[in-house]
């Protein structure tokens, strides 16, 4: 009986050391660490932003018309207010919008906050990089409006959560909107895949399933 209990065990280390390999934790990005007007660029992405500004590699980059604006109640130009979290948002200048791209895909899910007061928009999502490929799915931006409520130093103060479960594998969303009329903050991605072949462990997920295993002949040896 103990044997069975021990080999139970050790195979539920496995199984969890395997599946670290296929799955991964959320991930948010709120663009905290980034000042005022920088452009994102690499700062996801084991770079800099355009200031020199060092964010967590994610494997995420962004268009060089990607920039972080700061508040202006935390010292920023930021016309915005009630934002999601910290005092940091996303926004662009020029174009009719901006481009994130993950070179090793995500799955599953994807959401963020957006605010916009008379404008309208649409992020699309796409199995290529830079927006090409195929679509794999869109997400309407309605304009929010400009009745302000809580701080009332923004003028844009209304945000709203957009998110989207989808089948495939997502490497580039495009953000579109009306420049410098729409702001993002907390874009959040379902799994970010790693970039290593399926099926094939990471070394620790390794270590982790062969101490299982002597475990598992320690315990055997000793009942023996």
């Amino acid at each position: 009986m103990f044997n069975m209990t021990m080999t139970r065990v050790a195979a539920s280390l496995i199984a969890l050391a395997a599946a670290g390999v296929c799955s991964a934790a959320p991930v948010t990005l709120d663009f905290e660490g980034l000042k005022d007007q920088e452009s994102v660029l690499g700062f996801y992405n084991g770079g800099t932003g355009s200031l020199g500004s060092v964010g967590t590699n994610y494997g995420i980059s962004f268009a060089g018309n990607t920039l972080a604006l700061i508040d202006s109640d935390a010292g920023g130009s930021g016309n915005f207010a009630n934002e999601p979290s910290g005092d940091t948002v996303m926004f662009f200048l020029s174009g009719a919008s901006t481009i994130l791209n993950v070179a090793a895909g995500f799955t599953e899910s994807f959401s963020f906050f957006y605010s916009t007061r008379l404008n309208t928009g649409v992020v699309n999502l796409y199995d290529g990089i830079d927006g090409r490929g195929t679509l794999i799915g869109s997400l309407d931006l309605a304009a929010l409006g400009t009745n302000c409520q809580g701080d009332p130093t923004g003028s844009f103060c209304n945000w709203e959560m957009a998110s989207l479960s989808f089948a495939g594998t997502v490497r580039s969303i495009d953000f579109g909107g009306a420049a410098n009329f729409t702001a993002f903050d907390n874009i959040t991605f379902g799994n970010i895949g790693t970039g290593e072949p399926p099926g094939v462990p990471e070394p620790g997920s390794l270590l982790l399933a062969a101490s299982a295993l002597l475990a598992l002949r320690t315990a055997s040896r000793r009942r023996d």
